[in-house]
């Protein structure tokens, strides 16, 4: 019987055959997949024949397609609805692909075709593509140790492998402290809870075949519950536990793993002739140098931190005012932030979440691609992963474009967080496919689902980095979509965050769950004043990690980790009351794979140029000015990673935005 991960797929839009597939397969798949791959790759490395980009770089984008299957399918499952056999299997997979990626780059007769057409690349005749194709090839294998030799180039190869296995070992811890406590309620523990988390904390309660109510880690449960808990002693048994994932001692705990990640991260760089590991990682950022990045925060962490001290003196007040001497901590801030924002902005959370509903906002999304980009979504049944997905059809003028999957819900089954991925991405050449693009987020599942307006950003921030998918238009699979700098990637998604604050788009969409209502005017401009409400303390957690993140990565790695984050924190100032959005032990960003170390900054280097593009829109007066649109399809999504980042917003643009944009969109200065 021909295992369903490696035949022909024969359903709609080629999607894989989820409801044949079994854990079993995923196994035998791989091996087979790895060795095809492996022969298509020595096919190259050793023909006769002169290397020229059509036999050489050309051939090698043709290779690995079954591999290529086999893992968009693991790494969906794996990610999104895991289970032991799924964990195990990763476990035995991240060595074994580790190896195999190191063999590749290890193959001497290989590089050395690629090296040559680099030598010569000028004679060659290419497309800008091409060239382009052609450099980020020869890199890849330089920057992978490629031109190592003997005892280094070994070496080289037991880091990777090392790498991956701690990198998967600690997403499994995390995702195991996520997925294994929960805090029971007493009836008496939901009194002053809003409706939408007390059915939030009841569905949580039954999925884990629990009574009545719990809380869990769960980013959706567990800060709703800081917000609105009057119970100080259970918002700080709850934010403990939150922050100690991955920190709990035992076999789980990712402190060590985290430690020797660094150590390391560090020898590699050093392998390669890099200082540290972050001049190494940002050499291909548009930021370049570790220099540029700490530049960066530093110029946005000292407003921020003043908006966010005032603010805690603010907060600390109420606090006593309410009868609790002593200071403000971690578990207090949001619980007191909350009733401010009632206060200041007569507005209160529980009132506006029924008019995000999440199909309003799903369809909100879909209605402003319409209005840009002219696309079309048609719900499809279609084989996928799990009972909680659903999937749409997306076209224009009546061309296919996309297979959508959207995946909303949290459960115990799903790492945390958000995020976009491709099954399958646009390409041309070697051969022409269109994209299966994937959203994955973690909302309280309820019915009907209600959103928080961050749960409404969420969406709109991974459904732009979906658009950059869709829209891509090149030729080579290698440079699709979001295959760009970690520093521009975030620009599309965070910049279709601004069409939420559209105030036409949330007239149309915000609608009440039970009326069927528009939301109030006077409600609409309420939630748009108060949008930026609480920047002080969102930027100074997340300017915290980033910071950190890079301290790590520019120095030699600690004896003591846990004691080297607390004193970098110190040497900010960090505010007492304010913990970092990531804590080294659940910082997945940077140490579950590490796409995003020595680059958590990224997002924030995006955020001020999407601040900057979507001023342009501003400045026309027209949030859906076709033009505009046209030369942001045209200059940024569609290029994918075919042009360097800088000349494509140069293109749209005209001009590098100032970090101004950014503080002034953060409402950080006056």
């Amino acid at each position: 019987m021909t295992n369903p991960l490696l035949g022909d797929w024969n359903t709609p839009f080629e999607i894989a055959p989820f409801d044949k597939i079994a854990d079993t397969d995923f196994s035998p798949a791989l091996d087979k997949a790895l060795a095809a791959d492996m022969a298509e790759t020595i096919a190259i490395a050793q023909q006769p024949d002169a290397p020229t980009f059509e036999n050489t770089i050309h051939a090698m984008q043709a290779t690995g397609r079954q591999l290529d299957k086999v893992l968009s399918v693991f790494y969906t499952v794996n990610g999104a609805d895991s289970n032991p056999a799924r964990e195990a299997l990763m476990r035995e997979f991240s060595p074994k692909l580790s190896a195999h990626h190191s063999e590749i780059i290890a193959n001497e007769a290989l590089f050395q075709r690629i090296d040559t057409l680099w030598q010569n690349r000028d004679s060659l005749e290419l497309s800008d593509e091409q060239a382009r194709v052609l450099m980020l090839t020869h890199r890849n294998f330089v920057r992978s140790g490629a031109a190592l030799l003997g005892e280094a180039k070994e070496r080289m190869k037991e880091i990777k492998s090392r790498l991956s296995v701690l990198g998967t070992e600690f997403s499994q811890n995390l995702l195991a402290d996520e997925r294994d406590w929960f805090m029971p309620l007493a009836e008496a523990d939901l009194e002053g809870l809003p409706e939408f988390l007390i059915a939030a904390a009841k569905a949580a309660a039954k999925e884990k075949g629990q009574d009545g109510a719990i809380i869990t880690l769960s980013r959706s449960i567990v800060v709703p519950f800081l917000q609105f808990s009057a119970r100080r002693d259970l918002r700080e048994q709850a934010y403990e536990a939150w922050a100690a994932r991955g920190a709990n001692g035992g076999l789980k705990d990712n402190r060590a793993l985290a430690l020797e990640m660094l150590v390391l991260r560090q020898e590699m760089a050093a392998l390669l002739g890099y200082t540290d590991f972050a001049s190494y990682k940002l050499e291909t950022e548009m930021a370049k140098t570790p220099e540029n990045v700490r530049q960066l925060l530093n110029d946005v962490w000292a407003p921020a931190k003043a908006r966010a001290d005032q603010d805690a003196q603010i907060l600390t007040e109420m606090m006593h005012q309410d009868g609790i001497n002593g200071d403000l901590e971690k578990w207090d801030w949001r619980y007191y932030a909350e009733k401010r924002r009632k206060a200041d902005h007569d507005i209160d959370e529980a009132e506006v979440k029924p008019y995000f509903q999440l199909d309003q906002m799903i369809k909100a999304s879909f209605d402003c691609a319409h209005r840009l980009f002219g696309l079309e979504f048609t719900s499809v049944d279609v084989p996928l992963y799990h009972l909680d997905c659903r999937a749409w059809e997306v076209t224009r003028a009546g061309r296919h474009v996309a297979l959508f999957i959207g995946d909303y819900f949290a459960r115990g089954s799903k790492r945390s967080g958000a995020w976009c991925s491709a099954m399958r991405s646009q390409a041309k050449v070697p051969f022409h496919q269109s994209p299966i693009v994937i959203n994955v987020c973690n909302f309280a599942k309820s019915d009907p689902a209600l959103l928080s307006y961050d749960d409404a950003r969420t969406l709109f921030h991974e459904f732009g980095h979906a658009l950059h998918q869709m829209l891509s238009d090149v030729d080579y699979e290698m440079v699709s979509g979001t295959s760009v700098p970690r520093d521009f990637v975030e620009l599309p998604s965070q910049l279709y965050e601004h069409w939420l604050e559209v105030p036409e788009v949330l007239k149309t969409f915000a609608t009440h769950a039970e009326t069927g209502e528009a939301m109030p005017e006077t409600l609409l401009n309420k939630v748009l004043d108060a949008a930026t409400f609480d920047m002080g303390f969102q930027t100074v957690e997340y300017v915290a990690s980033a910071m950190v993140d890079l301290d790590y990565h520019t120095h030699e790695a600690p004896e003591d980790i846990m004691a080297r984050q607390t004193l970098i924190l110190d040497q900010m100032g960090m505010p007492k009351a304010i913990g970092m959005r990531h804590a080294t032990p659940q910082f997945a960003h940077v140490f579950s794979g590490g796409y995003y170390a020595s680059a958590y900054y990224s997002y924030m280097w995006s955020e001020v140029m999407d601040a900057d593009a979507f001023a342009a829109f501003d400045e026309k007066g027209n949030a859906f000015d076709n033009e505009l649109a046209h030369s942001l399809e045209k200059n940024i999504l569609s290029k994918g990673g075919s042009q360097d980042p800088e000349a494509l917003y140069l293109a749209y643009r005209g001009r590098l935005p100032a970090v101004d944009a950014l503080l002034k969109g953060r409402k950080l200065v006056a």
